[in-house]
This record gives C-alpha cells, sequence and structure tokens, in this order.
C-alpha cells in the first residue's frame, strides 16, 4: 500500500513546474478567508496576501466574532491598501457554523471570476496567483487545492504532523482528484481554488452550513456535480504555522478527526485497528516474528519509513522523522479515540468558541 501511495503521489503535478499565467487578460481573483482571535499570525498572513504579483484580484476578510485584536488588525490594513475588504459579524444565525457562515458573507461581497478560499494563518508567495492559475488552465480544472508547506518544529510536532500525512495520502489518494471517474475529491483549507459559476452550481457553502470538514467537501460537492478537480503541492509557495506543539496538535484536531469518520463509532475504531496492523504491527513483528513472518514485518516496515521520509521531505522536515512511523501512529490513535471521547462526551463540538449538538452535526452532513 505504501508503495502504490509512494507512486501515487509522485503523479500530481508539481507548481513549481508550471510557467506563471501572463495574460494578455487576468481574470479577476477574489481571496476569502474568515478570522477568529487570529491576532497572533493574522499580520504576516495579511502582508502576504497584499503583496502578490497578480494584478487583478481582491482580499475580503469576514472578522468572525473575534474577541482579540484581530479587527483592528483587519481595520488598520484595510485603511492602508484598497484591495482589502474588511466585514465584521457580530452573530450567528442558527443553522450555520461560524467559518461556513463567514465564507458565506465573503462570497456575497467578491466580484471575481475566480474564487480562493484560505485560512488567516497562511501565507502565500508573490507568484501563487499566477502559477495556480496557469495549473489551473492546465489541468482544466474548475477546482484546485493546494497542499500547504508546514513549519513544524521540535520533535513531536514532525512526528505527529508526519504520520497524519501518511494516512492522508493513503487513506485519501489524492493523486486520483484528478480522474474525472474517479469518486476522490480533495479539499484543504489553505488555498481552495474554484470558479465563481462552479461554486454557485455546487450550492455555495449553503451547502456545508453544519458541515465541520468543510474544507473537504467543498471537494467533494465538486466531483458530485461533475466538474473537474485538481490537486497539487504548493511546494515553497504556500506555507504555515499550523499549530504551536504538540498539545495544540492534538487539541485542534479534536473538534474534526471524529468528524472525519462521520462521526461514527464504528468507522472510528476501524480506523484505528487498520492504523494498528498497518504502521504499528509491522514493527511488533521485526521484534517477536520468526522465519517468513519477521522477513515480511521487515519489509512492510522499511517500505512505511522509506514512505513517510519521503512525506516528510514534501513538508520540508527532515527524512529521519520517516523512522517515528509506528511512534507517530499511535499518537494519532490516540487523537482518534480522544476526538470521539471528547466530541461524545460533550454531544457536539466546539468550535470557534460555539456549540454545537452532535445531532445537528450528523445532519449536516455532506
Amino acid at each position: 500500500m505504501g508503495a502504490l501511495s509512494y507512486r501515487g503521489m509522485a503523479r500530481i503535478p508539481a507548481l513549481t513546474r508550471v510557467t506563471p499565467f501572463d495574460g494578455p487578460e487576468f481574470p479577476r481573483i477574489s481571496i476569502l478567508f474568515a478570522a477568529r482571535d487570529e491576532a497572533a499570525k493574522l499580520p504576516a498572513a495579511l502582508a502576504s496576501l497584499l503583496a502578490l504579483d497578480y494584478p487583478n484580484y481582491e482580499v475580503i476578510a469576514v472578522d468572525d466574532r473575534s474577541a482579540d485584536a484581530t479587527p483592528r488588525i483587519l481595520d488598520e490594513f484595510a485603511r492602508r491598501d484598497s484591495k482589502l475588504r474588511v466585514i465584521h459579524i457580530a452573530d450567528l444565525p442558527p443553522g450555520w457554523l461560524g467559518k461556513p457562515h463567514a465564507l458565506e458573507i465573503a462570497y456575497r461581497e467578491s466580484s471575481g471570476e475566480w474564487l480562493v478560499f484560505t485560512d488567516a494563518d497562511v501565507q502565500f508567495a508573490p507568484g501563487l496567483l499566477r502559477r495556480a492559475l496557469a495549473l489551473a488552465r492546465q489541468e482544466r480544472a474548475d477546482h484546485l487545492t493546494l497542499l500547504a508547506g508546514l513549519d513544524l518544529r521540535g520533535f513531536w510536532e514532525p512526528t505527529a504532523v508526519g504520520y497524519l500525512g501518511v494516512c492522508f495520502a493513503v487513506g485519501v489518494r489524492p493523486w486520483e482528484t484528478r480522474n474525472p471517474k474517479s469518486k476522490v475529491y480533495m479539499g484543504v483549507g489553505a488555498f481552495q481554488q474554484i470558479r465563481r459559476s462552479t461554486y454557485e452550481a455546487i450550492g455555495t457553502h449553503r451547502r456545508l452550513a453544519m458541515e465541520v470538514l468543510d474544507d473537504m467537501k467543498l471537494g467533494k460537492l465538486v466531483k458530485q456535480h461533475g466538474f473537474r478537480s485538481s490537486v497539487a503541492p504548493s511546494e515553497n509557495f504556500l506555507r504555515i504555522r499550523w499549530q504551536e506543539g504538540i498539545g495544540n496538535v492534538i487539541k485542534g484536531m479534536t473538534k474534526n478527526m471524529f468528524a472525519g469518520f462521520d462521526f461514527s463509532v464504528a468507522k472510528a475504531l476501524g480506523g484505528v485497528l487498520g492504523i494498528l496492523v498497518i504502521s504499528v504491527l509491522p514493527f511488533v513483528g521485526i521484534i517477536f516474528a520468526r522465519g517468513p513472518a519477521q522477513i515480511a514485518a521487515g519489509i512492510g516496515a522499511v517500505v512505511a519509513i522509506i514512505f513517510e521520509a519521503q512525506v516528510m521531505t514534501q513538508a520540508r522536515a527532515s527524512r529521519w522523522f520517516g523512522l517515528t512511523h509506528a511512534l507517530g501512529a499511535l499518537v494519532v490513535c490516540y487523537i482518534i479515540v480522544r476526538s470521539m471521547v471528547v466530541t461524545l462526551a460533550r454531544g457536539g463540538v466546539v468550535w470557534r468558541g460555539t456549540f454545537y449538538a452532535l445531532e445537528e452535526l450528523k445532519r449536516g452532513l455532506v
């Protein structure tokens, strides 16, 4: 499975090999994001968004009920640069999660032929839009997702997030996204570029009003409606410092890991069992098995280490973290179980300071 995933990931187009789009006419692009209590990371992200070399774009930021300095930072940047428009939201209407609602509001105020959905902590390289547009045209895609480069620090961040990358590659099979005959879909919150006409045809974020995994499910709607989707690693064109420390990685995944299993206990426990069998058992077999079983376990462990080493390279982390494969697997198993237990105990999810009941979330699944 690791070898097949390795070959599949190698087939994904590279953003660095695309000639940047150079007109003669530049379609209007609207960059849309929601921000709630993002004061620490927001200035760097905004500075990068307003320094793009694309000649025809706007940035629409929605302050989603922030309690920190986020509103002031947004307003200060807007006063200095007319490309940025800021919308402040004071209340969340019933039947909506905060982020989908904010993105829906941003869309209504936008004017772009293409929409780019991103997050308030993502930094764009100056040439990103030209390359992304060129790649979308090359792929004849109505929807393009870029995989952000992650700023991972210390030991535990790469260990846990690196294995999450392995799960993503093996479980999602992102290279199949480009195949119009495949049901595989992709969507990452850091960067999703979609034609306005496509976005409107799939129902906008109104269809994702109560969807915790709104980014992934946006990609699902694109494929379900027969539009073309594509995915590519962003190389150094898209960077994010996702979570500070392993504690925040675990906390950040608590709200959405169980949602990734459709809030199903059976699916979540099946996922844990699959991880233990595929990623932990081979390393146990090296120690305790004998004969052909030990050899098979050794081969499985080596393939797993090599594959994760490649994932870590794409994430701009050391290849040596491939050796933490089994440890990362155990951490992710803990995250899955914790997410399930916490969600069930609470009877729902707390996201952006608001509680959402589990039954309501289940009804909103796409």
